[in-house]
C-alpha cells in the first residue's frame, strides 16, 4: 500500500515537540510492515540541508493565495531519518530566522494560513498523480498544519465524482487547532460550501483542525483514553460536538517507543548502559547526573525530574508549588525545558536558592533530555490534559518511574503502585485530583516505595518490560489505511 505521511516536522532533523518524534518513527515501522510510505513536508532549512539525490517534480501551480510563494517541490530521500520524502521548497514561506510557527518574539506568522495550506493542497495533488511514478493510496495528516490534506481531497473527490485517496487525520493535540481571520479562506482555492459549520467555520472563524476532523475519512488521536475525552465539553476545545459526530470514524491509537533512539541498553548518549536484569549502570547514569548539575551526589535522595514545555496545560505550577514539600522530604529535582516566562523564572529562581537539590536548565536538549531520564528515578507529568505524553514512555523504558496524573495518554500507559499492591501491574504513581494534595500524595507514595528498594527494584523492572513499541501502533495504522484506501 503506498502511504504519504504529511507533517510539519520530523525527528531529527526539526523537533518542537512530540509530533516530530511521531513523524520520525511512524514510516520506518510501516515499513517494516510492508507499507510504500514516504512523506511530505515543508522546505524549513534542516530538512532541505538533509535531503539527497533531489528531483524536481512538475510544476507547482498552487491557488492564488499561495502562488506568490513560487513553490518547487522536489523528490529526495532523508537519510536522517531513512525515508523518501516529497519536500516544499518555498524559501518566502519556510527560510526565516524564527521557529517554524512563530518568529524569535514568539508571535505566530501573519501568513501560516498560507503556509500551512499549501502544505494540504500539496498532498492533495500528489494524490492526484502529481508524480507520475508514485501515487499515495492513502494520505495520512498530523495536526493542523496538514489539516487541510483532506479538505482538497474531498474537494477534489466531488470534482471527479470518485475517491482520489483516502484520507486519515491525526490530532495531536486538540488545543492547538490553526484558528484564522475568516478572510484567509478565499484564497486557498476550497469551494465556498466548505466554508459553513458543516465544514471549515468556527464561530465565524477559519480553523484549520475542523477541517481535518470534518472533511478526513478517518480520524485518530493518540491515545484511547483522549479519543473518549475530547468528545466531552471539558476537553473537548470547542470541537467536541464535531467529534461526537463523527465518533464512528474516531479512534485512539497510542504512540510508541523508537527502540532506535530511547534504548538504555544501546544509548550513546548515557553515561552507562543498563537493562531490567543489570540496573547497576542506572547508577552510574544517577551519580554522573548529579555531578553533571551540582547536586549533591547523594544515592540515597530520589531524584524527581521534568522534561517538558512550561505551560498551565502540563501542570507544572503544581510542580513548583510542591517543591518545598518535595524537598522537605529529602528529594532533589531537575528541570530541561522552557515556554511561560513566569514559570521559567520561578524555576530558575528555585535552583538558585537551594543548588545542591535543585537544577534547571531552560530550552531543550536532546543529549541532555537522555542524560536527565537515564540519571533520574522519578518523571513528572502531571498534566491537566496529555493526548498521549512520551516522556512517560521513555521514563518506563529507562525504569525512572513515571508519576502522573490519571487522564489521557498517561492514564492508558502508567499503572498505579500503592504499596499494597506492587506485586501486581503497578508500573508507576498515578493521581486524580489536579491539585498540589493530589500531587504530593503520589509523590508520598514514590518517597515510601524508594526506601525500599527490593520493592522498587520489582516495579522498575516491570515498568522496563512494557511493550509501547511502533511495530504495534503501525499495525493498528495499517488495519485503518485498509479501510480507507479507494
Amino acid at each position: 500500500m503506498q502511504i504519504l505521511q504529511v507533517c510539519a516536522e520530523i525527528f531529527p532533523l526539526l523537533k518542537t515537540g512530540g509530533l516530530a518524534d511521531v513523524a520520525g518513527a511512524l514510516p520506518p515501522a510501516l515499513q517494516a510492515l510492508g507499507g510504500d510510505v514516504r512523506v511530505l513536508l515543508p522546505g524549513f532549512a534542516p530538512i532541505l540541508d538533509d535531503l539527497q539525490d533531489a528531483v524536481e517534480m512538475p510544476h507547482l501551480t498552487p491557488p492564488s493565495a499561495m502562488a506568490g510563494a513560487q513553490p518547487r517541490l522536489l523528490r529526495g530521500h532523508l537519510p536522517a531519518c531513512g525515508v523518501e520524502a516529497y519536500v516544499i521548497d518555498a524559501p518566502h514561506y519556510y527560510l526565516r530566522t524564527g521557529g517554524p510557527y512563530a518568529d524569535a518574539d514568539h508571535h505566530p506568522y501573519p501568513d501560516n494560513p498560507q503556509r500551512f495550506g499549501l502544505l494540504g493542497w500539496t498532498a492533495a495533488e500528489l494524490a492526484q498523480g502529481l508524480d507520475p511514478a508514485w501515487q499515495p493510496q492513502v494520505v495520512h495528516a498530523h495536526d493542523w498544519h496538514a489539516a487541510l490534506a483532506p479538505a482538497y481531497l474531498r474537494a477534489a473527490a466531488q470534482g471527479q465524482g470518485k475517491p482520489v485517496a483516502g484520507s486519515v487525520y491525526t490530532v495531536h493535540n486538540l488545543a492547538y487547532q490553526g484558528l484564522f481571520n475568516a478572510h484567509h479562506f478565499a484564497g486557498l482555492g476550497l469551494p465556498a460550501h466548505f466554508f459553513a459549520m458543516h465544514g471549515m467555520e468556527f464561530h465565524g472563524q477559519l480553523n484549520f483542525m475542523k477541517a481535518g476532523l470534518y472533511f478526513a475519512d478517518r480520524i485518530t488521536t493518540v491515545s484511547p483514553s483522549y479519543a473518549g475525552e475530547i468528545q466531552a465539553p471539558e476537553q473537548g476545545c470547542g470541537l467536541d460536538g464535531v467529534l461526537r459526530e463523527r465518533t464512528g470514524q474516531l479512534s485512539g491509537i497510542l504512540n510508541g517507543v523508537d527502540d532506535a533512539v530511547w534504548n538504555p541498553a544501546t544509548d550513546r548518549l548515557i553515561s552507562a548502559h543498563y537493562q531490567a536484569g543489570r540496573l547497576a549502570g542506572k547508577a552510574r547514569c544517577k551519580l554522573a547526573l548529579q555531578q553533571e548539575l551540582g547536586l549533591a551526589a547523594d544515592a540515597r535522595a530520589p531524584l524527581f525530574c521534568v522534561v517538558s514545555r512550561l505551560t498551565e496545560q502540563k501542570g507544572l505550577h503544581l510542580v513548583l508549588h510542591a517543591l518545598p514539600a518535595l524537598l522537605a522530604r529529602g528529594a532533589q529535582f531537575a528541570l530541561l525545558g522552557s515556554g511561560d516566562a513566569g514559570l521559567e523564572a520561578a524555576f530558575k529562581a528555585a535552583a538558585g536558592a537551594s543548588p545542591d537539590s535543585v537544577a534547571v536548565r531552560i530550552g531543550y536538549d536532546e543529549a541532555f533530555a537522555h542524560h536527565l531520564i537515564a540519571g533520574s528515578d522519578v518523571i513528572l507529568v502531571p498534566s491537566r490534559f496529555e493526548p498521549c505524553g512520551l516522556t512517560q514512555l521513555y521514563g518506563l523504558k529507562y525504569g525512572t518511574l513515571p508519576l502522573v496524573r490519571k487522564v489521557g495518554g498517561l492514564a492508558d500507559t502508567v499503572k498505579d503502585c500503592q504499596l499494597e499492591t506492587i506485586d501486581s501491574d503497578a508500573t508507576g504513581f498515578v493521581f486524580d485530583a489536579f491539585s498540589v494534595e493530589g500531587l504530593l500524595g503520589a509523590v508520598d507514595r514514590a518517597h515510601a516505595l524508594y526506601r525500599r528498594p527490593a520493592d522498587w527494584k520489582i516495579v522498575q523492572q516491570r515498568a522496563m518490560r512494557q511493550a509501547f513499541d511502533w511495530h504495534t501502533a503501525a499495525a493498528h495504522y495499517l488495519a485503518l489505511y485498509r479501510q480507507v484506501a479507494p
